[in-house]
């Protein structure tokens, strides 16, 4: 897109109509540059000439970009009455874009002129220029790398001249040499060159935009010659030639006719056809010596062989690979090392059969292939013929051993014991464990002295009915202690396994063991009975079933019982436990008993079982019963006597009299709620009784016997609160109430006071004939300062009650009188009058 703010025309249908006969010289472009870099700024002007005068005034001019429609930037008139209109792309972004000078006339756009932009970058100077002189074309031939795409057209040109010294002058120019469209190489024919004369060559490439050359080159076509490959043959056999020893090959090539005259060097390669080796390379092979022999290779193994040849002594490239040629080498014995292992059978007292093993160890890679073995026999200290035993291509072979051997046997047997001692000991504790289901270990303890090394067999135990042989397996190690064996082992198969020590020319004592890799499980478990059971018991027995041959032995037993509740219970006993005893079960119930036997893989159930324990007797029945109500006795005394403990239970069976030694009234006072607040009258008003008597009470509590009183009336105005305190009345006026029963009264009457203190006449107090007592042991009177007697002054503050001469009568009673001593009313003016 070009870098410009798109104006587009809306609201009229627009129709771009090609130009009228009348309006084909109306106008034209003018472009600053056809071709501009990529990014770069283009100005575009469009003149309008006087040919379009005749259109009038109701007309405009547009241009287009693409699909685009741009307003005028810059619009004049000139002198010549010609319209100019100018328009400028800031950047251009694409590499080919069309631009139109438009007239837009009414309700149509008419197209006046149009103009090709193109947009690209300067070619940049071809890179890599190579030439080499094919002797089959007969031309020169010299390519390169044109380099980025520069989104214009670009033309190439392969430049030489030919020059006598290092290229410094120019002596004779050469045509220039135009590649095809797309194609970066080009050949300059034999005519035009002079094989052994130095000439200069380079690559210009050019586009609009500018024009860039390659680094030159000065060569001679001959030093850049380039031979066609060789021919591989295999060289045939001659009689008068002997044939190639085992890993050689021999073969012979043609060179390339046309370059005969050429002396030349050349590269012989190969490979196994077989496997991942890579090439391996002979260098210097002489052209004119035209065959060759390989050796070094492997035997009976085919071979891939290639050839390429250049000039020798003089610059040249090397020619393409020649077509492969395959051989195969020739067979030799095979190099190898044979374990041998064998057994022996007494048929009769002067025949003893032999069974040699042997296991080809391969010392070299082509010593694989082995065709066949032959087994023959010589005794050590004599030379000749060599009678074969066996001729087979298995491992093993069978035969009688010959007399002179099974004397030589006897002689090794012997050299066994030195001194009544054998020197050749055995192994110790043997042992095997199993891996896996295909593979186990065995393991042993080395003797001393120490072996050569051990042949370690295997098979199944009892041989299989088909025959087949016993595996085994050489360690030439005598210091190892044990060895994995993986060949032939399946599982669920009993192993015999023997190792034996190999001692110089001779071999040690065999030990045998048996062994699983991998076991079956048992069977079946074993059955199960009952013995022996009681009402809340149950003994179990079983009897373990014999061991046999594959299966797993036993570790542990697992017993499981469910109740008619769905409850399980299960224990697990070791595998010598022959009997169990169920202990807390329920009288009378069913049970289902299970035993389930478990090796170290597998678990088999046995039989299940089912029980059903013994009911109760009645004398044991009325036991319990007994016992239960001894119990729930027992829960009831010792609930009883919690509740009676408890302190908020124990006021409410008996009446809690305070000490009045040790309390005050206001310690008395049970708390007061909010609602129970109350304003008390005052005792100086005139129709405010005196008051008489002062009571202690506790609500919720039992109280003994009140006092014997004459008056307990004028209570019926204060709250139910004020009046277990305060009781009102009259001293002077005989009461008419009797005095309330013991069992109706919550109230302990401790004192009446009978007159007031302020009135005339003696005052006197009777004491309450309550039981409590009111003083505890020799408590002394309290102080007179201890007093909290007030009395109101007359400015209203209250003033300490000073006693009166002439009541004593009433006073020095009260002052040895510690509840009153310590009584404080609250919330009462004019106690004094009190």
């Amino acid at each position: 897109m070009v870098g410009l703010g798109a104006w587009s025309l809306v609201g009229a249908a627009l129709i771009i109509l090609l130009l009228p006969r009348s309006l084909e010289q109306c106008g034209h472009i003018l472009l600053s540059a056809p071709t501009v870099r990529l990014g770069d700024q283009v100005t575009a002007t469009c003149i309008i000439t006087q040919n379009c005068s005749h259109l009038g005034t109701e007309w405009r001019i547009v241009w287009k970009l693409e699909p685009e429609l741009h307003p005028r930037e810059r619009q004049r008139h000139l002198p010549n009455g010609t319209l100019q209109s100018t328009i400028t792309l800031p950047h251009v972004s694409h590499s080919r874009v069309l631009l139109s000078c438009c007239l837009h006339w009414g309700n149509s756009l008419q197209i006046l002129d149009q103009a090709e932009l193109q947009a690209g970058y300067p070619p940049t100077a071809p890179h890599n220029l190579s030439c080499l002189m094919n002797l089959t074309t007969n031309s020169l031939i010299c390519q390169w790398e044109p380099g980025p795409d520069t989104h214009l057209s670009t033309s190439f040109t392969l430049k030489s001249f030919k020059s006598q010294d290092k290229c410094q002058t120019q002596k004779d120019s050469i045509p220039d040499c135009v590649p095809e469209d797309g194609q970066s190489h080009c050949a300059i024919p034999r005519k035009h060159l002079q094989l052994y004369q130095n000439m200069s060559i380079w690559v210009q490439a050019r586009n609009a935009l500018g024009t860039s050359i390659s680094p030159k080159l000065c060569l001679a076509p001959m030093d850049v010659v380039k031979l066609e490959p060789p021919t591989l043959w295999a060289l045939e056999p001659s009689p008068a030639v002997a044939p190639p020893q085992p890993g050689c090959l021999r073969l012979r090539w043609e060179t390339w006719k046309p370059s005969l005259y050429i002396e030349q060097k050349c590269e012989l390669r190969h490979q196994p056809r077989l496997g991942e080796a890579g090439w391996d390379l002979v260098s210097g092979l002489p052209a004119r010596t035209p065959q060759y022999e390989l050796c070094g290779l492997l035997p009976s193994t085919a071979y891939t062989l290639q050839m390429r040849c250049t000039r020798w002594r003089l610059p040249g490239h090397w020619s393409e690979w020649s077509p492969s040629l395959e051989l195969t080498t020739a067979q030799r014995a095979p190099i190898v090392r044979l374990d041998t292992w064998w057994r022996q059978r007494q048929l009769d007292p002067q025949t003893v059969a032999v069974q040699l093993f042997w296991k080809p160890i391969a010392l070299e890679e082509d010593s694989r292939q082995i065709q066949g073995y032959l087994v023959s026999w010589r005794p050590s200290d004599q030379a000749g013929a060599e009678p074969i035993l066996c001729d087979t291509t298995e491992l093993n072979c069978t035969f009688q051993l010959p007399s002179e051997a099974r004397e030589m046997r006897n002689l090794r047997l012997r050299c066994c014991l030195t001194q009544g001692h054998p020197a050749c000991p055995p192994l110790g504790r043997l042992h095997t464990t199993a891996r896996d289901p295909h593979s186990l270990w065995v393991g042993w303890e080395p003797p001393r002295p120490q072996p050569q090394g051990y042949v370690i067999e295997w098979g199944l135990s009892p041989p299989s009915p088909n025959g087949s042989p016993m595996t085994w397996r050489m360690e030439h190690n005598g210091s190892i202690a044990g060895t994995l064996l993986q060949e032939n082992i399946r599982p669920f198969q009993l192993y015999e396994i023997t190792v034996t020590p190999l001692y110089q020319d001779t071999k040690g004592p065999s030990q045998h063991i048996y062994a699983y890799s991998q076991e079956m499980a048992p069977s079946h478990g074993p059955e199960l009975h009952l013995r022996h059971i009681g009402k809340t018991w149950a003994q179990l027995e079983w009897v373990p079933e014999a061991p046999e041959l594959g299966k797993s032995p036993l570790t542990h037993y697992t017993i499981f019982w469910t109740n008619t509740q769905d409850q399980s219970f299960s224990t697990v006993l070791n595998a010598s436990t022959h009997s169990f005893v169920l202990h807390g079960l329920e009288p009378s119930s069913l049970y289902h008993v299970q035993l389930v036997a478990a090796s170290q893989a597998w678990t088999a159930n046995s039989t299940s079982l089912t029980l059903m324990t013994l009911t109760l007797e009645e004398s044991e029945l009325h036991i319990l019963l007994g016992l239960f109500g001894l119990l729930v006795l027992l829960i009831c005394l010792c609930g009883a006597a919690q509740f009676c403990c408890r302190p908020s239970r124990k006021y409410s069976l008996w009446p809690s009299v305070p000490d009045p030694a040790r309390s005050s009234l206001g310690s008395w006072v049970p708390t007061i709620t909010a609602e129970d607040i109350f304003q008390l009258p005052s005792l100086q008003d005139p129709g405010m009784p005196p008051i008489t008597k002062i009571m202690v009470l506790e609500e919720e509590e039992k109280k003994p016997r009140p006092c014997e009183s004459s008056d307990s009336s004028g209570t019926g105005s204060l709250s139910t609160l004020v009046q277990a305190y305060v009781l009102q009345g009259d001293p002077r006026v005989p009461s008419t109430q009797p005095p309330p029963q013991s069992g109706n009264s919550d109230q302990v009457l401790y004192v009446q006071v009978l007159g007031s203190p302020t009135g005339p006449g003696p005052g006197h107090y009777l004491r309450c004939d309550s039981t409590q007592p009111l003083l505890e042991g020799l408590t002394p009177s309290p102080k007179s300062y201890e007093n909290v007697w007030f009395q109101t002054s007359p400015l209203g503050a209250p003033e300490p009650l000073v006693p009166h001469p002439e009541d004593d009568s009433i006073f020095e009673p009260l002052l040895d009188f510690p509840l009153l001593q310590g009584l404080r009313v609250s919330g009462a003016e004019g106690l004094g009058g009190f």
